[in-house]
């Protein structure tokens, strides 16, 4: 109980990232045709937030599902480079270890570089619950964009914006960090 206590007063504040840009996301499936199950099952399946929302101009417009591959691998090749320090931590979690790399967002890879683990505290438990909460918020969001396109009327003009204004956010806040 203590390792989730932990892993909610450190993840926090990513819950109100993803559920904001998890309802875009889930809109614009919805606003594409897409149902309910699709978006919910592309949130836990592809986990890849900036991917799935370049991913449905690409399936509306009938782009190929090499050109898809292709354009997954650039956006998210970040992840072979700082997923790299992590390979012997997440391989000594064990059953975990599957997980933890499909998880490793920008987002839970800078909570577990960043964390300070409280004495006595399961680290590896601790770890893994951050990256599944995380994991959770989005799909969290994505469903209820999902519900919220399907059931309420939305003019979608802009909404493909979000991705843009959150990757703004990032590297202002990035730049400030560096600042100091």
């Amino acid at each position: 109980m203590r390792e989730l206590r932990f892993a909610v007063k450190n993840t926090f504040p990513i819950f109100f990232t993803y559920l904001f840009i998890g309802i875009a996301f889930g809109m614009l499936m919805t606003d594409a045709g897409y149902g309910i199950l699709l978006t919910t099952a592309s949130a836990l399946f592809i986990y890849a937030g900036s991917m799935q929302l370049v991913m449905v101009p690409m399936m509306t417009s009938g782009a190929s599902l090499f050109s898809l591959a292709l354009m997954t691998f650039f956006i998210n090749a970040r992840h072979i480079f700082y997923g790299i320090g992590f390979i012997e931590k997440f391989r000594r979690m064990g059953w975990r270890y599957p997980y933890m790399i499909l998880s490793l967002t920008d987002e839970t890879y800078s909570v577990l570089c960043s964390v300070q683990y409280e004495e006595g505290l399961d680290e590896d438990k601790a770890a893994f619950l951050i990256a599944l909460l995380n994991h959770l918020y989005w799909i969290f969001g994505c469903f209820i964009g999902a519900c919220a396109g399907q059931f309420l009327p939305f003019d979608m003009s802009g909404i493909e914006f979000s991705a843009t204004a959150f990757f703004i956010v990032v590297v202002v806040n990035q730049w400030r960090e560096d600042r100091s």
